[in-house]
Formats: C-alpha cells, sequence, structure tokens
C-alpha cells in the first residue's frame, strides 16, 4: 500500500530534491531518474538488487496511465509514495514534469571494473561538457553493443557528469545497461585500454584514414573510439595518442558532424565490421 500523497514540503520528497545538484548527488551516491520508460529501466536494474532503487514517487495520474509502476517496485520492496503534481515538478529540472521519479544508486563504476578483458568495444567521451550529448552517445553506444563507455577528462576539461538530470533523460534508460567510468586521468584510460588490447580510434576531421569500405578490416577487431568535446574535438596531444586517426568523410557542403551524429556513425561501423 502506498502513503498519503506527499507534497514538495515533505521531507522525503526535500531530501530527493537535492539530488538536482551535483555535489547532493556525490555525498549521497544517488541520483534521480525522471520518466515512465527511464523508471521502468531502473526497476529492471534493481531485479538484480532491489538496493539499487531506494524511492519511487508518482502523481495520481502517472499512477492511474501504468499501475505496473507502483506493481513492480513494491513487489522489490521499494518505498512508493503518491505525490502532488507541484511536488513532482520540484523533483524535476525540465519545463514539462514527467511525474514519475525513481531515486536510485549512482551507477558509475571503477575504470578497472568497466573494462572487461574481452571488451571489443568501447566508448571514451574525452572533455564532452554537454550532458543531452554524452546521455544520446551513451543510448547509442547501447544500441550499438558497446562492452562500456567512458567519460574522461583532466584538471582542464572536466568529464561530464553522467547523473545530470539533462544527461540521464537523453540515455533513456541505457545507463543502466552497459558498465560507465568516469576517469579524470586520459594517460591512466588509455593505457588500461592498450593494456586490454583495444586499437584506439580518434574520431578527427582531419584524419588521415577515412571512414569508409576499407576501413573494414581495421574496425574488424576490438576498438576504442575516441570522440572530443562539441566545440573543439580531441585536443592534440590526446589524438596523438591514438593508433589511428579516423575521419568520417563529408559529401556535402556541411562543415562536419555534431558530437552525437558522428559517434553514431562511427559505433555503428563498428557493429557492422564485428556483426
Amino acid at each position: 500500500m502506498t502513503e498519503a500523497i506527499l507534497t514538495e514540503r515533505t521531507p522525503r520528497v526535500a531530501a530527493a530534491r537535492k539530488l538536482l545538484r551535483r555535489a547532493a548527488r556525490l555525498e549521497a551516491g544517488r541520483f534521480l531518474v525522471e520518466g515512465v520508460r527511464p523508471v521502468h529501466e531502473a526497476l529492471t536494474w534493481a531485479d538484480e538488487d532491489p538496493r539499487r532503487v531506494h524511492d519511487l514517487f508518482l502523481t495520481d495520474a502517472v499512477a492511474d496511465r501504468d499501475p505496473t509502476l507502483e506493481d513492480r517496485a513494491t513487489a522489490l520492496g521499494i518505498r512508493v509514495a503518491r505525490v502532488t503534481e507541484k511536488a513532482a515538478a520540484g523533483l524535476s529540472d525540465t519545463v514539462s514534469p514527467q511525474g514519475v521519479v525513481a531515486v536510485c544508486s549512482t551507477v558509475t563504476v571503477g575504470l578497472d571494473a568497466a573494462l572487461a578483458p574481452t571488451a571489443r568495444l568501447v566508448t571514451v567521451l574525452v572533455g564532452v561538457a554537454d550532458p543531452g550529448n554524452a546521455g544520446t552517445v551513451i543510448r547509442t553506444s547501447d544500441a550499438a553493443g558497446a562492452d562500456a563507455v567512458v567519460l574522461a577528462g583532466d584538471s582542464r576539461n572536466q568529464a561530464v557528469d553522467p547523473h545530470n538530470g539533462k544527461c540521464v533523460r537523453s540515455t533513456m534508460g541505457s545507463l543502466f545497461h552497459l558498465p560507465l567510468a568516469v576517469a579524470r586521468d586520459v594517460d591512466a584510460v588509455v593505457e588500461a585500454l592498450r593494456q586490454r588490447g583495444l586499437t584506439l580510434l580518434a574520431a578527427a576531421g582531419d584524419g588521415e584514414t577515412v571512414l569508409d569500405a576499407s576501413a573494414d578490416a581495421l574496425l574488424a577487431g576490438p576498438t576504442a573510439w575516441l570522440f572530443g568535446s562539441e566545440a573543439h574535438g580531441l585536443d592534440e596531444r590526446t589524438a596523438e595518442l591514438a593508433d589511428h586517426r579516423v575521419r568520417v568523410p563529408v559529401h556535402g557542403r556541411a562543415e562536419s558532424l555534431n558530437l552525437a551524429t558522428a559517434a553514431a556513425v562511427c559505433l555503428y561501423a563498428s557493429a557492422r565490421a564485428h556483426h
């Protein structure tokens, strides 16, 4: 049975609302997941360990549309609470709150845990600042069958927080499907990839290798793609650490592709070679 309807002033709701801030997420080791589909993915993740999801907040309207949300959470022993529309809006950082939010344990793991010895396709985002782009690339990596995603950034260019609300929404639940690591030291990431026998491919607009049929032999082996920031791409030093600099051919008059699109083209080229 659920409790009485909670308001924005209820301590449980107020405590969850703090998780909209990065500092609070880091301190608590928890984050918010909003939306029917992402919350269902979180509950599937919790099937392996119910302690991964701590609270489910939803409005009457959402509960009426999808009663399985409460049923699944209750079966897992997760605290469920109906909340007012205003309380639900306070748990969201969007202009159109979806009326359902889960409080989950953070999903990131250490670099060594993320990179399995048998990994064949890894996505590395270096200095990517836009959470929406990062979330989209995580989702694309999941769809392409990647074994892990690493968000890397040094002291000059900190990696995006994968638990940021915009990033979480952009993944549409994919952050629960594959290992996700955050590492500040790019050199350590490169070394860990090399130790696992992965060929490092730097996505670069001026790369000497063209991503076409001639690259199939290169892509057939275990590979890690390095993608840089939205504005500037990979910095020169990081690009030089790769085994190959690869460019996506542009046949029209567009200057370049945005990060998410370029990553999709590269990752699916690898997926095609692997499968």
